[in-house]
């Protein structure tokens, strides 16, 4: 769980950098993305990667239902619930938030990596398969936007608890350093979170308002 939370963490830092070029302005943003688009799905060294982090998705999943599953076959029955005063909510429901991520993830890549590898997209100037025209479009439903924001903050809440918590699971982890880990998980964090939730408002609001 450790080890690919913390690849798949990785992962959403290069995912945010590259999905930034959203925001230059529009001539340079359809060149810049759908060249990084290109670069992304043609390079050999990249299509191992995205193998790497399919499996990780995968076995991420796996491990959290087997987890999940033992936890509740464990745990004690209380006659009172006290758990509330000694961890946050999201951490006793790290499950709930996962599945959530699973089915918007399944969502997201039918929308945008489904139709880039298999379906029929439109080409700009370059003669590149023009993905930016349909992110533009796809953000410029309201809706869609509402369903990434709610998303990105169940990722926001996931990464709070599985960010630090992941450090200590893979044994990085030292009283002298355990106060820098977690401002460094909490900047990740919110970076992150703040990231992904501000790009299809930004696009929602500049191109289709």
């Amino acid at each position: 769980m450790a080890i690919t939370g913390l690849f798949l963490c990785l992962f959403l830092v290069v995912h945010l950098l590259g999905n930034l070029q959203l925001l230059m302005p529009p001539e340079e943003a359809s060149t810049s993305f759908n060249n990084y688009s290109r670069f992304m799905s043609g390079n050999p060294i990249i299509k191992v990667i995205s193998y790497l982090l399919y499996t990780s998705i995968i076995v991420h999943s796996i491990f959290a239902l087997v987890i999940s599953g033992r936890n509740r076959k464990t745990a004690p029955a209380y006659a009172f619930d006290r758990r509330s005063t000694s961890s946050n909510w999201y951490s006793r429901n790290m499950g709930l938030l996962g599945l959530v991520l699973l089915v918007f993830l399944i969502v997201h890549m039918k929308d945008f990596w489904f139709q880039y590898k298999f379906g029929a997209l439109p080409e700009d100037q370059n003669g590149y398969k023009d993905l930016y025209t349909i992110v533009i479009a796809a953000f410029g439903q309201w809706w869609y936007v509402l369903l990434n924001v709610a998303a990105f903050i169940a990722l926001g809440f996931h990464l709070a608890h599985g960010f630090f918590s992941a450090f200590k699971s893979a044994g990085v982890y030292h009283t002298r350093i355990s106060k820098l880990l977690y401002f460094l998980s909490m900047f990740l964090t919110v970076a992150l979170t703040a990231g992904f939730i501000f790009i299809p408002i930004y696009i929602y609001t500049k191109y289709h308002l």
